[in-house]
């Protein structure tokens, strides 16, 4: 018997369906990884997700796997060299932002203590379980994700809009926003402490 899964991925790709099943909505609270998911949705600006999933790969090689130290060292070499690898979307502004993005990453680490720390006391240490029961009932953004959307811009972060700071919260587990009928709701939900 095959599983229900969230609308968004019934026709996706195997690459799609591991991701959806294995990472989407998966309580997230190391700091290179955050930094990548962030890194990834601002890429995915004008695209698709699946653009950007088939391209992870590149990314990680390309930008040392998100190590934030090294890429807040990148110089203009550097982002020619971006500009040419085909393993990742070569539009300058968003390879030049995540250079500073990495910049602004480090010096909130420094600040917060973590960028993992910073980021949960958005929804205050503790996913926010949706319960939506259709896709359409998927917001494109909410309160919360403007204000961290405000926030990180005040920080220096660039490609952080409302829309975008949504999606990340979905994928890295700040929102269980699986509809409920989907089976990894149930499990998404049961990683994480439950609100009082």
């Amino acid at each position: 018997m095959s599983k229900t899964r969230c609308q968004w991925v019934s026709n996706g790709s195997p690459l799609d369906l591991e991701y959806h099943d294995s990472e989407w909505g998966v309580p997230l609270r190391d700091d290179q990884r955050l930094f990548e998911f962030i890194t990834l949705e601002g890429a995915q600006a004008g695209l698709s997700w699946a653009t950007i999933l088939k391209k992870r790969e590149g990314y990680r090689r390309a930008f040392h796997d998100f190590d934030a130290v090294r890429i807040a060292r990148y110089n203009r070499r550097s982002v020619e060299r971006l500009m040419n690898d085909t393993g990742i979307v070569r539009n300058r502004l968003k390879i030049e932002s995540t250079i500073s993005n990495a910049k602004a990453f480090l010096e909130l680490q420094q600040s917060e203590g973590s960028f993992a720390d910073y980021l949960w006391s958005f929804v205050d240490g503790l996913p926010i379980d949706a319960g939506r029961r259709r896709i359409k009932d998927l917001p494109a953004s909410t309160d919360i994700s403007d204000a961290m959307s405000k926030d990180l811009k005040k920080h220096g972060f660039r490609f952080v809009g409302g829309t975008i700071c949504y999606a990340f919260m979905q994928a890295a587990g700040l929102v269980n926003d699986h509809t409920v009928d989907c089976f990894r709701h149930a499990e998404v939900r049961r990683m994480a402490p439950r609100r009082k």
